[in-house]
């Protein structure tokens, strides 16, 4: 309990957080911000990291002089780009038999399966649409590798999704973020981009038990 307290005073407090960070490692908060976010894309283990919330904060301290802006893209967009890439080939290697693993402390098949959904009803757009949905965005590369999708295919839908993930949530920090009322509010912002976020998964949620159907 005490660890999911920590973790979401993190997550709702970015700035705080990520400005201790930068005066302790300096330059190398770029690689610890390249590893969060190829581990949140690339390893089916952390869904649970902030992404969008984490890069609309690096935008706003872009903004401030803290990071190189252009560096920072191009860093948050090869972590986004080889962490789904990462998870494809991971998917590729396991198969279908995946879907027969149990629950554990580490994997939620629940996640899968309801990921495998989410692609057979919108094809190839899954790729670009589930870089702005939490847990979906994770679960979705390794799904395509598993065999629904060819490799070429899966990373031009993946380099297009990537970049305007990065692109909108970096830029919209990095523009909008330092306006005095985002400033003053700023706990609230990112609670807004949370709520948003998972908000198509949630609206997802209800309009199958609306059904009547088992999204199970």
């Amino acid at each position: 309990m005490g660890f999911l307290k920590h973790f979401v005073d993190i997550v709702l407090h970015l700035d705080k957080y990520l400005s201790h960070i930068i005066q302790k490692f300096g330059n190398w908060t770029y690689l610890i911000l390249f590893v969060v976010i190829f581990s949140e894309t690339g390893l089916v283990v952390f869904p649970f990291l902030p992404g969008d919330s984490l890069i609309f904060t690096t935008g706003v301290f872009a903004a401030t002089g803290a990071f190189d802006k252009w560096i920072l893209f191009a860093i948050l967009g090869i972590a986004s780009i080889a962490g789904d890439n990462t998870n494809y080939w991971i998917g590729n290697f396991l198969g279908p038999k995946v879907f027969h693993y149990e629950n554990s402390r580490f994997f939620n098949r629940e996640h899968l399966l309801k990921t495998h959904k989410f692609y057979e009803k919108y094809g190839g757009k899954t790729i670009i649409i589930a870089k702005f949905i939490p847990i979906i965005r994770t679960f979705t590369p390794f799904v395509a590798g598993i065999g629904s999708m060819t490799y070429p295919r899966f990373l031009v839908y993946d380099v297009i999704g990537g970049i305007s993930w990065i692109s909108i949530f970096m830029f919209g920090g990095y523009y909008f973020g330092n306006i005095p009322v985002v400033r003053r509010n700023f706990t609230l912002v990112i609670f807004l981009i949370i709520i948003i976020s998972t908000l198509p998964g949630i609206v997802e949620y209800l309009r199958h038990r609306s059904s009547g159907k088992n999204i199970d």
